[in-house]
This record gives structure tokens, sequence and C-alpha cells, in this order.
């Protein structure tokens, strides 16, 4: 691998370490309480992480090369890895060993390869019914994400920023796992609110039914269209004595708000509804 490679991978390391000690902990004096309402506000701002994320990867095109085995040479040395899959591999295990993934909330694209935390422990609440705090739909949201959505939020082209690039991605599929898998403590926090609602469903295994009962599309079109806003509001340009879009509607947006609205629509929020389907499931073993 190219210094220049090494060095800047190092780096972004360094800096995921460091967001990863301080990002993971629970504020003095928060609320944990699981309820409907905290649900929702963790939700909401899960959606600016999202789509800020977004917008960091959008500033590198497609960049082909970081996803391609080949590039870093012998596949016996890499074990058959993109820079992609290597990048968020390590930069996983150095989080793991700052404490991350003590919390029940984070859940890793490459367990296997996670190692002893070296923080402290913390006492993390944990709200989750045992036997269903196993769901994880992990390889799916990688999929997705680097064959179906990734080509929508990039241009094509290659400008040999791959570190970056491979940083970028790791914070975008963290804050999607994030959110879809927070799909677990949503349906824990419905269950515990209307538990009679959901029995009959959960004994006869029924899928069906158990989608239906969590499905509000008001409200699920009311968090696609809050989405496409913040990428509007946060994808332009700031200027100063004067709107950014000029009052027109011509304005370049960092990321198409209207894929955000896509994203969420055809990907996010079903995924999140399969979670607590999956998750509901095992509610009664």
């Amino acid at each position: 691998m190219a210094p220049r490679l090494v060095f800047s991978v190092c780096w972004f390391l360094l800096l995921l370490l460091l967001s990863s000690v301080c990002g993971g902990r629970r504020l003095r004096g928060e609320s944990t309480a699981l309820t409907l309402e905290s649900v929702r506000k963790f939700l909401t701002r899960e959606e600016d992480s999202i789509v800020f994320s977004l917008i960091e990867r959008a500033k590198y095109p497609r960049n082909a090369p970081a996803y391609d085995p080949s590039y870093l040479g012998s596949p016996a040395k890499f074990h058959g890895l993109s820079l992609v899959e290597l990048f968020v591999r390590e930069t996983e295990a150095v989080q793991a060993k700052a404490g991350r993934y003590e919390n029940p909330v984070e859940i890793p694209f490459f367990p296997r390869h996670m190692t002893s935390t070296l923080a402290p422990p913390y006492d993390f609440p944990n709200e989750l019914h045992a036997a269903a705090a196993a769901v994880n739909v992990s390889g799916t949201i990688w999929r997705e994400y680097l064959d179906g959505w990734l080509p929508q939020i990039t241009s094509q082209g290659d400008d040999g920023n791959y570190a970056p690039t491979a940083a970028a991605d790791l914070v975008c599929l963290q804050a999607l796992s994030r959110r879809i898998h927070y799909g677990r403590y949503v349906a824990e926090a419905k269950y515990r609110d209307a538990p009679q609602d959901y029995n009959t469903a959960i004994r006869a295994q029924d899928r069906d039914a158990l989608m239906k009962l969590l499905t509000f599309e008001g409200q699920e079109d009311a968090v696609k269209r809050r989405v496409e806003e913040k990428a509007k509001v946060f994808g332009q340009d700031v200027t100063l004595g004067k709107r950014a879009d000029g009052g027109g509607n011509a304005t370049d947006y960092k990321v198409d708000p209207v894929v955000v609205y896509r994203l969420y629509g055809d990907w996010v929020i079903p995924m999140t509804k399969m979670v607590q389907v999956e998750y509901l499931l095992r509610r009664l073993d």
C-alpha cells in the first residue's frame, strides 16, 4: 500500500477512534426511559446524522477502485477485501477497543473481528428483550448501500481520494445501521405501550398482521418530507446578504433532496419496520 494511503488510513482511524469515544456516551442527566416519545426523538436526531453523512460522502465521486478487491494487490494478504471493507473492519476493531460496541445501540458490520474493550465499563441501559436483541440486518444494509444507493448520491469519476471515501462510507453505514437497527427499540416501546395489540399476531407468527399494526402512512410521509427538507437546508451553499438559492429553483444541492426522500421511503423506513417485525416475532420467546 502506498505510503500516502497508509498515512491517510491511519489518520482517519485516529479521528474515528476519537469520535467513537465521545459519541457513544449518554449525556449526564439525560433520561433513559424507553417510551414512544423518546424513540421518536432519537430517530429525529438520527435524520441529521444521516443527511450530513450523505452530504459528506457526496463530496467525492464514485471512486470505484476503493470497492475493487484487486486494488490492494495480493488477495491472500488482504483476504480478498476491498479497501472499503478493510477500512471498515479495521476501524471497527479500533472502535471496539474504545468501547463503542459495548453500547447495544451500535452493531458492527464485522463482528468476528471485534476485540475486547480497553475502556472502563459503562452502565448502558439495555431495554431490549433478550431473545429478540439479536435481530441483525447488517448484511442487507451493506449490500443495499453499496449497490443501490451509493451510485445515486455520488457522481461518476475517480479523484484518488480513496481513504477519505472509505471513511465517509463508514460514517454513512454506521448512521444508517444505527437508525435501522433502532427499530428494535421502536418495537419494544410500541409493545410496552399496548401489548394486547400485538400478542395475538406474535403468537400466530403473523408477519403481515404485525406489519399492518406498525404502519402509519401519515407519520411515514411526514418523516420523508422532513428529511427532504433537511437535505435542502443542510445541503445549500451559505452566502451572506442573500438567500443561497437567490429565491429561485436553481439551487445546486450537495446531495439531491429527492434522492434522500426516496432513500427513506424505499429503504430506511421499510427496513426499520422489517427489523420491528423480526423483533416482535421473538418478543414472547
